[in-house]
C-alpha cells in the first residue's frame, strides 16, 4: 500500500505485512506507523491487506447516502486512532466495490467485520460505538496471539 508522509508529503510504498512494524519515511524519516486513520481501500488494497496484515483489521461496509454510516464514521476513527498499532481499520465504499461486500454477504449497512489471519472473526450490521468496535478487535488480537497464523 502507499503512505502519504504527513511532514513532507513524500509517498511511500509499505507492504501491508510491515504495517504491524516502525516504518519510516524514506525522505525524511518520519514514522508513517502506526496508522490512526481509516484506510479508504479499493479491491487491490483490500486484498493485500487481508492476506498479509499482521494485526487484526475492521473492516466497515458503508456508502456515502447511507445515514447510519455517516453517524458511524467518527466512531469508526476512533476506534482507529485508539488502537492504532494494534489494528487496522479499514473502510470499504460498497457502492464504489460491490464485489468486496458480496464477498462478506453484506445486505445492510453500515456492516462491521473482523478480519484476523485473512478469516473473518466476527461479522455485526448496525451502527455501533468505538468502545464496541475496540472491544472486537483486542478480542481477536487475543484470539489471534493464542494461535499461530496460517
Amino acid at each position: 500500500m502507499v503512505l502519504t508522509c504527513r511532514s513532507c508529503g513524500k509517498k511511500n510504498r509499505v507492504d501491508a505485512a510491515n504495517l504491524a512494524k516502525s516504518v519510516r519515511c524514506g525522505a525524511c524519516q518520519t514514522a508513517l506507523t502506526p496508522i490512526a486513520e481509516p484506510i479508504n481501500a479499493d479491491a487491490a488494497l483490500f486484498d493485500e491487506i487481508r492476506e498479509h496484515a499482521t494485526l487484526p483489521v475492521l473492516v466497515d461496509f458503508w456508502a456515502e447516502w447511507c445515514g447510519p454510516c455517516r453517524r458511524a464514521a467518527p466512531e469508526v476513527h476512533r476506534t482507529a486512532e485508539t488502537m492504532a498499532g494494534r489494528a487496522l481499520v479499514v473502510k470499504v465504499d460498497t457502492e464504489a466495490h460491490p464485489d468486496i461486500a458480496t464477498r462478506y454477504q453484506v445486505q445492510s449497512i453500515p456492516n462491521f467485520v473482523v478480519l484476523s489471519g485473512g478469516r473473518v472473526v466476527f461479522q455485526q450490521p448496525g451502527l455501533v460505538d468505538a468502545t464496541t468496535m475496540t472491544r472486537w478487535l483486542e478480542s481477536a488480537a487475543e484470539a489471534g496471539s493464542a494461535a499461530p497464523r496460517a
